[in-house]
């Protein structure tokens, strides 16, 4: 489907709001389609005189925005960029004008008026797809991008916005095509027999991409951590430090936290960075046997978050001796995910304890919080070979890419079952097929739309 002009209202012109809703210094408004620029020209009177479209394409341009009445709604800059050189390989216009919701609200109905529509949910970025700008790898990239949320996951989007996660996928895609074409030639040629030297040439060659799906499949687990978050839990016994901890690390006084053992009945959940992991970090309700029913849904809540968690700290007051409860839950907590034992309140006199803490901190004072950052880092270890934007983002991409391996696997081992050609051929095919999902070759039309409904309007 790549590079197909199929799509519904390709030939027209789109409108819409780029920058967010609400009053800002400036407000963007894009335009893509055939009549981009010579609807600029109708309503945007240049400074200096003369028309829009005698500037070259792509130079700022300072003037007056006029409505159909001719009457000035704003005096802002525009510009128009030829097809070839824009994002959705139309012609495109935009409009920087001051961030005002009624003016923008003027804008764009003068917009409508003079022949544009308002644009859909993320049909820049599909006309760019539909053109050959992008393929869909990179489309599902524009929208990891906005919607990032660590230092991390801005620059894998960023990566696979650039074309590493294509470049990692054609390199799978070429190899399985050149197998493809050894089997055809052996069915076409049938009183040819493949013969040991070749089939053993052929299944090396199946095993190494079997290898290298298998590494694409695989990173779906990292690339998952990096655009989710990875949950981590704060759990331990009432009054162990865990909201203290929370707020430390969130920067704020999110969590209550008082001295009464059970002020947290729920969980509270924020997103941080912690020694370069993106985390969902939990605070939970103190783990105790409760009286109070209320307490004891946040208890059961609390079991629940840390079960789910990929990662889990387990709290204990650092001042007090280390409670059997406490080791007990180290055990629990490390059956599900990698766990850490947090000795908390450093900054008061340390109790003994039979086992060494991985972290003492202090969230009052910050002590050892750098510490927790090392820490927790080691727990998520990166691939030695990942490069940024290597990794799949999403189960879409995992499920076609799992497929694919299946596939292949399928084609070894009915080659190595010494199975007719055209058995072998069958698998790789469909190993193909179910690559080219992932970069848009092969995609059904229903699936992009579901895609492209994530993305905002003016993307």
């Amino acid at each position: 489907m790549q590079g197909s002009s199929h799509t519904a209202g390709i030939s027209d012109t789109i409108a819409a709001l780029s920058t967010p809703a609400g009053v800002g210094g400036v407000g963007v408004i894009r335009l893509s389609g055939p009549r981009a620029a010579d609807i600029l020209t109708q309503c945007f009177r240049p400074a200096g005189g003369g028309k829009l479209e005698d500037h070259p394409p792509r130079q700022m341009v300072y003037g007056r925005l006029l409505d159909r009445e001719g009457q000035t709604i704003d005096r802002c800059l525009a510009f128009y960029t030829a097809g070839t050189a824009s994002f959705t390989g139309e012609i495109t216009g935009e409009l920087h004008c001051h961030g005002s919701p009624m003016v923008l609200s003027l804008a764009l109905e003068t917009l409508f008026a003079l022949g544009c529509r308002q644009a859909g949910p993320g049909e820049f970025t599909r006309r760019a797809f539909c053109s050959g700008k992008l393929d869909l790898a990179q489309s599902e990239a524009v929208a990891d991008l906005l919607e990032a949320q660590s230092r991390e996951s801005v620059r894998h989007a960023a990566g696979r916005l650039g074309g590493a996660l294509s470049r990692r996928i054609e390199e799978i895609y070429q190899a399985l095509t050149q197998l493809d074409a050894h089997f055809c030639a052996v069915l076409d040629y049938p009183d040819e027999d493949l013969d040991p030297f070749t089939a053993n040439t052929l299944k090396t060659a199946l095993e190494g991409q079997r290898q290298a799906l298998g590494g694409l499949t695989d990173s779906w687990r990292r690339g998952r951590q990096i655009s989710q978050g990875v949950p981590c839990a704060l759990v331990g016994r009432p009054n162990g430090g865990k909201s203290s901890l929370f707020n430390a690390l969130v920067g704020y006084d999110r969590a209550i936290v008082t001295p009464i053992p059970g002020t947290t009945r729920d969980t509270v959940e924020e997103r941080l960075e912690l020694g370069g992991v993106p985390l969902r970090l939990i605070d939970t309700a103190g783990l105790r046997q409760a009286q109070d029913p209320i307490e004891q849904l946040g208890v059961e809540r609390s079991q629940a978050a840390m079960e789910g968690a990929g990662l889990v700290l387990v709290l204990a007051d650092g001042g007090k001796p280390l409670a059997e409860e406490d080791r007990d839950l180290l055990a629990q907590a490390k059956k599900n995910a990698p766990a850490l034992l947090v000795r908390t309140k450093a900054d008061l006199e340390q109790a003994a304890w039979p086992v060494e803490a991985d972290v003492t901190l202090s969230a009052k004072t910050g002590q050892g919080l750098e510490d927790l950052e090392a820490a927790v880092a080691r727990c998520f270890p990166k691939g030695e070979q990942e490069g940024y934007g290597e990794l799949l983002s999403n189960a879409r991409q995992a499920e076609a890419a799992g497929r694919a391996l299946g596939h292949v696997e399928q084609a070894l081992k009915a080659l190595e079952a010494g199975f007719a050609p055209d058995a072998v051929l069958s698998d790789v095919e469909q190993a193909l097929e179910a690559l080219g999902e992932l970069t848009g070759r092969t995609v059904r039309e229903d699936v992009t739309d579901c895609i492209f409904k994530r993305f905002c309007v003016g993307k």
